[in-house]
């Protein structure tokens, strides 16, 4: 559905414009906001320099992840190359599904992509920005924190922009679905804090996950359950960790990306086994019962990852 008439002739005349090569080229800049890129940044940040700006990116990114989705499942959008023979789809959301499979694809209102590029720098934005304002800080620190906040506010301009842009440029999109989302990754940079400092972590968290949760009984796409079980998982896993773990964040870059490292193994390693003792069920794909055991997985992958994984943080500091 092209609203207004105007974006298919712009995305044909992109494709041919730039031909094969270059789009191959350009479509690589949609792994900026993929699941890929958003968990390094916050398992990064979690794991190892600052678990509350961990929080706080990862509150964001997974809230605004499910809004997305639940967007998507009301609109029924259907993506471009579906319905325009012109329009060659260069980089699939699922590379191993069918092409024309809705619930495996999604739909293509609004731009997930978008959405979570925008919540993530624009957020990692905000975070440095409230930050540098921390007159406790030592002077020296916050010209430091400063300068990394204003990369950040650059970042959150340049990053969003170039993933929008390749998502129209590989045919998945359309340009008003990336303009939308781009806006709805902007409403929860401030929503998601306004309610946590309003309602407190707590009821903000009940609140969001309750009317999240809603999404159960209408949507009808694989990205749905896989936003809402990484949603549910992280604020469990959060709240775990603050009651039973506690572990220290630590400021040495070599201890955090030898404890990202070892999160992604965790992550793969819970992911392929559950993965596999699922598909023992036999769920028909797109039923509900898939739909479920999707939802499930992801809960505990990220709940072991974030809640449980971190345990090892503290054994490792006692040896010390």
């Amino acid at each position: 559905m092209d609203l207004g008439g105007w974006e298919v002739p712009l995305m044909i005349g992109l494709q041919n414009l730039l031909g094969e090569q270059v789009i191959s080229i350009l479509s690589h800049l949609s792994v900026f906001g993929e699941e890929v890129m958003l968990t390094l940044v916050i398992g990064f940040l979690y794991w190892g320099y600052d678990k509350e700006y961990g929080k706080y990116i990862g509150e964001t990114i997974l809230s605004a992840n499910v809004w997305n989705a639940m967007f998507k499942n009301v609109v029924n959008r259907r993506r471009p190359y579906f319905d325009h023979e012109a329009i060659k789809a260069y980089r699939l959301v699922e590379p191993k599904a069918d092409p024309y499979d809705i619930a495996a694809q999604g739909y293509s209102f609004p731009s997930g992509h978008s959405t979570n590029s925008l919540a993530c720098y624009g957020s990692l934005a905000r975070y440095a920005d409230g930050m540098k304002k921390n007159t406790a800080l030592p002077e020296k620190e916050r010209a430091r924190v400063s300068l990394v906040a204003r990369i950040l506010f650059a970042l959150a301009f340049i990053m969003p922009f170039l993933v929008g842009l390749s998502r129209v440029i590989v045919g998945v999109h359309y340009p008003t679905d990336v303009l939308c989302g781009w806006a709805l990754g902007l409403v929860a940079i401030f929503l998601v804090p306004f309610l946590r400092e309003k309602l407190g972590r707590k009821w903000s968290m009940i609140l969001i996950l309750v009317t999240a949760f809603l999404g159960v009984f209408y949507c009808r796409s694989d990205d749905y359950f896989a936003s809402m079980g990484l949603l549910a998982g992280f604020y469990g896993a959060t709240c775990f960790e603050k009651r039973f773990v506690n572990f220290k964040s630590t400021k040495v870059i070599p201890m955090c990306l030898l404890r990202l490292a070892c999160g992604l193994l965790v992550f793969l390693g819970v992911n392929l086994s559950l993965k596999a003792l699922i598909s023992l069920g036999g769920f028909a794909d797109g039923s509900f019962a898939a739909h479920m055991a999707r939802l499930i997985r992801y809960t505990i992958v990220t709940f072991v990852c974030f809640g449980i994984y971190p345990m090892t943080f503290r054994f490792a500091e006692r040896k010390k």
